[in-house]
């Protein structure tokens, strides 16, 4: 489960990305929020599926509309000295010049996507939605793999907007939005047969 360790053998007890930098590389997924430390072993299979068939789609979206560039983690987002994430996904403005090692999150970040698991649902829903809902991330999905739905958050809202049959995205400067029917994407994740349609 994701959950906060405990304090670093600092007087403090704040975790910084100096500390952050300083743990194993050992397969799990370390991430702080206001200098509080949260740790998620690897993710399932089912769980990869998902985020790479949605980063595909992504992908194709925004490169043939310009929109900027998708990334699949790990990649660091970060937004202070003590709050640095890794979204399974994200959408960030094009780069000019060298990709810096982290994007920093006040530089335009355009989408935030995590996919649930049962290590990480507790944090996605709450410690990071409210991130990204208070650094203004115009965008931020969490997949429900069991439910098969998305719950779509945007800065000034107080519950989600549950998506059941299709995902719809317009970015500012998109001309066409970006069209995920979830049926089918969820048929895909779980290796079913959803007859012959396809997204991809």
């Amino acid at each position: 489960m994701a959950m906060p360790l405990p304090a670093p053998p600092r007087e403090s007890g704040h975790w910084t990305i100096a500390d952050l930098e300083r743990l194993p590389d050992d397969g799990n997924r370390y991430e702080i929020i206001d200098g509080v430390l949260f740790v998620s072993p690897a993710p399932s299979l089912t769980h990869q599926r998902a985020c790479a068939d949605l980063y595909v789609a992504l992908r194709a979206y925004t490169e043939a509309h310009g929109v900027g560039e998708t990334f699949l983690a790990p990649a660091d987002l970060e937004f202070s000295r003590d709050t640095v994430v890794e979204p399974d996904l994200m959408v960030l403005p094009t780069a000019k010049g060298p990709l810096p090692q982290r994007w920093r999150g006040s530089d335009g970040v355009l989408l935030a996507v995590e996919v649930l698991s049962p290590s990480t649902a507790r944090a996605d829903r709450r410690e990071k939605r409210a991130l990204y809902q208070r650094e203004r991330t115009p965008e931020y999905w969490i997949v429900d793999l069991d439910a098969r739905l998305i719950e779509r958050w945007r800065p000034a809202d107080q519950r989600p907007e549950i998506l059941v049959d299709h995902l719809t995205w317009t970015p500012a400067t998109a001309a066409e939005p970006f069209v995920l029917p979830l049926p089918e994407y969820f048929a895909r994740v779980w290796g079913e047969d959803y007859g012959s349609s396809s997204l991809l």
